[in-house]
């Protein structure tokens, strides 16, 4: 949870790019974590949900229809966040990586293992990804990452 995260951040005294000090930058990682919960995490968990354990726990195939709508919803939260959260920098909170970062990350490979690759015509998007995977070191990502990434097979 945020909540954890941030406690987590302060008790370990974590560098202070994940938490920044400067309260600007703070308010950016806040604004942030407070949006995502009904925005990425929202439209990404149902995506997943819709597409993959929902034709699982049924048995039954997914009408492309509601597929599109979800899809949809996604692609629209995932606008506001390029063009409200990164718009020009590498990161969202500015030059450095932070837990506004890694969280929209995470919650963004969740329709990743749902075999919809949001990164794939979004070369912003694409490039944060990269930035981000790099800052918390490629193969930790992808250990992280490797039952989300593998949950279409099931």
């Amino acid at each position: 949870s945020i909540a954890i995260l941030l406690y987590l951040a302060r008790k370990f005294k974590t560098p202070d790019h994940w938490y920044p000090s400067d309260l600007q930058k703070r308010a950016r990682v806040d604004e942030y974590l407070s949006w995502q919960h009904v925005n990425i995490r929202g439209k990404g968990s149902k995506l997943f949900l819709t597409k993959v354990l929902l034709p699982l726990l049924t048995g039954q195939p997914l009408p492309p229809e509601k597929l599109e709508s979800v899809t949809e919803e996604l692609n629209i939260v995932l606008n506001q966040f390029e063009e409200k959260f990164l718009q020009d920098k590498p990161f969202i909170a500015g030059s450095e990586v932070s837990l506004a970062d890694l969280v929209a990350l995470v919650e963004l490979m969740q329709p990743v293992g749902a075999g919809y690759d949001l990164f794939e015509e979004r070369p912003k998007l694409a490039e944060w990804r990269r930035q981000v995977e790099e800052a918390v070191g490629k193969q930790l990502f992808q250990e992280a990452h490797e039952g989300i990434l593998n949950a279409k097979n099931l």
